[in-house]
């Protein structure tokens, strides 16, 4: 259990990395509307039921829709692409301003919005109308205008993102928007983004793009394949077949082997449950060119199919990573290590499931532009993609929802007052980024008191923004000895988590600070003592990182050593069997507790002991290798 949460968080920490990621999506944009209606009655002209309209809404479609997930989950969107200048195209640029996604749109007057629009009665649909034909294509005006808007917006990426080249996501699903000379313009240009998707009907027209990831649905996977095996010659570029319909990433053509029993090639739609597993033809070795183990029965799981060819999918795509989406069976990922992942999903309705695809590949998108691990990046594509079928309409997954999904409770990360190592760059850039200047200091608080709410208080007036970092207890019993802490991690930030002057709290393993003051780069280092900032021997790394370091004069009278020895003292009264004043009195005359305890153990916040001038720190931290990372455990961590 503990396992799963720590899991979790380290998945919220990507979520949280991919902040105003800037990505570019170019493709196949359309609208989607969505007409519930009651029905009660059968017409009197034929066995067809009579429709009341009751509610409409309409939502980004296709390349569109891409764009809309990838500013939902926390990405910085722009959305290139072909639109009509029609009513739908007024809607699809409405529905872009809602989602906050950058429109970079091209109009053509001549070639209309593609729309899908939906009819459905009791939550099932009944029909759908489907206008846009792949046939409308770009005439030459039309193409020019859209090259220049795929420069401009890859320039104004790169611009935002501060002259780092953007990540790129193309929607290729066969409606027209991507004619020859902008595929040849993307290939050509491949060089200008430094992470490439792509998501489209014919793999092979893109042979020459090298994108980072593919992420096929098993139809349109074994397509390629059983096309690239029938082909003698080494160019793999095919032609669309004729029984293609010209349609959205989810549904495609799902056509049966050649010489399958007579079966028709040209089903489509959505996977019926039925259509779950693929069965093999007659001469059971082959499924749509596929080959496949004779011994494994009559019926072959789809996911065992695609894991077995992910080599040459990678190698006909010439992607460093394959994702081969199987709807309602979840998806196969493969990457360049060779390792097949599998992940799951639940099985919807079909009107639940639309768009799906798009908050899959998304999320897959920023994750791996994050340089987060493959296996991570499909944990996170398969969790999006699964959080936003709960009901029928056009699928878009909220970074929030994805947050809440990994037990976040929905809130950034950048609130929660206990944070991990990992997770501090995250943290301190979304601060930053809302113009927060940042504090940070550090020590062991093994038992707070008021020189250290005091110090603490004063260190946040600083600034806006006050990192407490807290020694682990392995680092503790280094600095201190065996004795110390007296009060586990757990404790010690617990209570340090509970001060209003604190915002975050974060423990690490090693005997010095160094490491997280590299990553938090604070504009203020604060220290208690009453020596000079020269002498704090993190000094000359805060300045080098551009900041000011500050000491803090201590309380009188207020030492964590004081309170441990009064603890001590307290307890030895009982073997003695006489007060305290006698106890003191013995101790004071050479008890070794005594002297053990003495100026080593002193706490830095009054300035007094040995590790006061050793640590120059208000929390006792002390020196030593620099680095990253926290193995104690703290609160709701496991160890």
């Amino acid at each position: 259990m503990a396992g799963a949460a720590a899991e979790e968080r380290r998945l919220a920490t990507v979520v949280e990395s991919w902040l105003g990621r800037p990505v570019l999506v170019i493709g196949d944009a359309m609208l989607d509307e969505w007409r519930f209606a009651e029905s009660d009655r059968l017409c009197r002209e034929a066995p067809a039921p009579v429709l009341t309209l009751r509610r409409r809404i309409s939502a980004a479609g296709g390349a569109a829709n891409t764009a809309v997930n990838v500013a939902a989950l926390g990405g910085r969107a722009v959305l290139v692409a072909p639109v009509g200048a029609d009513a739908a195209g007024d809607e699809l640029h409405d529905c872009l301003d809602r989602a906050g996604v950058w429109d970079r749109t091209v109009n053509h007057p001549g070639r209309p919005t593609p729309v899908k629009r939906r009819m459905l009665a009791g939550n099932q649909i009944l029909l759908r109308e489907d206008s846009g034909d792949p046939d409308d294509v770009l005439d030459d005006d039309g193409v020019a205008r859209l090259l220049t808007a795929l420069e401009c917006a890859t320039e104004e990426l790169r611009a935002a993102a501060g002259g780092e080249p953007p990540t790129l996501v193309v929607c290729d699903y066969g409606l027209g928007a991507l004619p020859a000379p902008v595929r040849a313009w993307l290939v050509a240009a491949r060089d200008r983004y430094a992470t490439v998707a792509l998501d489209a009907h014919d793999l092979a027209d893109w042979r020459g793009l090298a994108p980072t990831v593919v992420t096929p649905s098993f139809a349109e996977a074994t397509r390629l394949l059983a096309r690239a095996a029938s082909r003698t010659d080494s160019h793999l570029h095919l032609d669309h077949p004729e029984t293609d319909p010209a349609d959205g990433p989810s549904e495609l053509s799902v056509g049966t082997a050649p010489g399958g029993l007579g079966r028709p090639t040209g089903l489509t739609g959505e996977p019926t449950p039925g259509e779950e597993r693929v069965t093999l033809t007659g001469d059971g070795l082959s499924v749509t060119g596929i080959a496949v183990d004779p011994t494994a029965g009559d019926r072959v799981d789809r996911a065992l199919l695609a894991e077995a060819r992910l080599a040459e999918l990678r190698a006909h795509t010439g992607a460093d990573v394959v994702a081969v989406t199987l709807d309602t069976d979840g998806a196969v990922v493969g990457g360049t290590d060779g390792e097949p992942r599998r992940s799951h999903s639940t099985p919807v309705p079909a009107s639940h499931a639309v768009g799906a695809g798009d908050a899959y590949l998304a999320a897959m998108t920023l994750a791996l532009a994050a340089d987060a691990p493959l296996p991570t990046a499909a944990q996170l594509a398969q969790l999006a993609a699964t959080i936003t079928v709960s009901d029928t309409g056009t699928c878009v997954c909220r970074r929030e929802d994805l947050l809440e999904a990994l037990g976040v409770g929905g809130a950034s990360v950048g609130n929660r007052v206990l944070v991990y190592p990992d997770e501090l760059a995250a943290v301190v850039a979304a601060h930053r980024g809302e113009g927060r200047s940042v504090v940070f200091t550090n020590g062991c608080f093994d038992v707070l008191h008021p020189g250290h709410v005091r110090y603490l208080e004063q260190a946040r007036a600083l600034g806006d923004l006050l990192v407490v970092a807290v020694n682990s207890d392995g680092s503790v019993r280094r600095l201190k000895g065996p004795d110390r802490p007296v009060n586990p991690a757990e404790d010690r930030v617990t209570l340090l988590a509970a001060l209003a002057c604190v915002d975050h709290v974060v423990v690490f393993e090693e005997d010095s600070p160094a490491g997280l003051i590299e990553v938090v780069r604070p504009d203020v280092y604060v220290k208690g003592g009453d020596y000079p900032p020269d002498m704090v021997p993190e000094a000359p790394l805060v300045r080098r990182l551009g900041g000011q370091v500050r000491t803090l004069g201590y309380v009188p009278d207020r030492s964590t050593s004081a309170i441990i020895e009064r603890i001590r003292a307290t307890g030895r009264d009982r073997p003695y069997g006489r007060n305290r004043a006698d106890a003191r009195n013995r101790l004071d005359a050479g008890d070794p507790a005594r002297g053990r305890n003495r100026g080593a153990g002193r706490d830095p916040v009054d300035g007094r002991g040995a590790a006061a001038g050793r640590n120059g720190g208000p929390r006792d931290a002390g020196r030593g290798s620099g680095g990253r990372g926290a193995t104690t455990p703290v609160p709701g961590r496991p160890a």
